[in-house]
């Protein structure tokens, strides 16, 4: 049953991220710009090495649910599956409130700067998600491998998240500026 429930979460998850992706290509969005694109040298870096961390975090983590015994704690496994849940809402939460601004990557165009709905909350709402979906993981299904793929994940998701402040400092100047004063990286006003 805990396995069925990990699975579950990470399908939900996942599936969402991929249902974005599809219909922003239907409607002729690229949102897919990870280490694409022409951007600074050490802006690729950080995009391509935190795309094979969430891939391995990913493989290492159905891996783990596949093949590891579970956590055997009930405190532990209900925190993880909330974690899970928690990290799939923080994720539909952010791809809803970005509308069509929404991209996998620094963007080559401009975008609107969204400061509504979970932005309100979270500069980043779905890394947020990302890292509650991590932390599950982490929780559900321990194994070194998984702590370890995961804890490079989320240090990778932060790198990321500095490259997109400076990004948008560029970009939006004093009216980002005054959105970092009101609203927490991670969560919090």
């Amino acid at each position: 049953m805990l396995r069925a429930a990990a699975i579950l979460i990470q399908i939900v998850f996942y599936g969402f991220y991929l249902a974005k992706l599809y219909l922003q290509h239907r409607q002729q969005i690229r949102t897919n710009q990870m280490g694409r694109g022409n951007k600074p040298a050490h802006v690729l870096r950080v995009e391509r090495i935190m795309s094979l961390a969430t891939v391995l975090a990913l493989v290492s983590s159905a891996g783990s649910i596949l093949f590891a015994g579970p956590q055997t704690s009930p405190a532990l496994i209900a925190a993880g599956i909330a974690a899970g849940l928690a990290g799939i809402i923080f994720f539909a939460a952010a791809t809803i409130s970005m509308k069509t601004s929404w991209r996998v990557g620094i963007p080559e165009e401009k975008t609107a700067l969204v400061t509504d709905g979970i932005y309100r909350l979270s500069r980043n709402p779905a890394f947020v998600g990302f890292d509650l979906l991590y932390l599950s993981a982490c929780l559900l299904f321990p194994t070194v491998w998984v702590v370890l793929c995961c804890l490079f994940a989320a240090v990778m998701l932060h790198l990321q998240i500095l490259q997109e402040e400076e990004y948008l400092l560029g970009v939006f100047g004093e009216e980002y500026r005054a959105y970092m004063g009101r609203v927490r990286r991670y969560l919090g006003r």
